[in-house]
């Protein structure tokens, strides 16, 4: 009976120190993200960005995924990598307004993605 109890203690303590590893985990992969994502798009909205400043963020997403393909879907993930390289594009051509769209995208994507792994009544139930 006291083996019982203590294994479904530890067992509660393992899966509750997971929950709020992954929710941190990827909490901090998506700040990062988040901030380069807003430097881009002031630089986007300003006609200014280059290659190079959205390769900048590429090469970030490209670290993140790494670590993330162990948490996310990789639906999740290839969404990022269409958006992205959809904005490398238009931006290498100069397209603004078909850039500035594809930022707000992945923006909003950055946003939210990671609420769906937050241990939350929504996300639970």
């Amino acid at each position: 009976m006291v083996k019982s109890i203590i294994s479904m203690i530890a067992v509660a303590l393992i899966l509750t120190f997971g929950v709020v590893f992954e929710t941190t985990f990827i909490k901090d992969e998506f700040k990062g993200l988040k901030e380069e994502t807003a430097i881009l798009y002031d630089k986007i909205e300003a006609e200014t960005a280059n290659d190079n400043d959205v390769y900048v963020l590429q090469t970030k997403w490209v670290n993140a995924k790494e670590k993330l393909h162990a948490f996310i879907s990789h639906n999740e993930i290839k969404e990022f990598d269409l958006w992205i390289a959809e904005t490398v594009k238009y931006v290498a051509e100069k397209n603004w307004n078909e850039a500035l769209t594809k930022m707000e995208v992945i923006m909003e994507l950055i946003e939210q993605v990671p609420k769906t792994f937050e241990f939350s009544f929504a996300n639970v139930f």
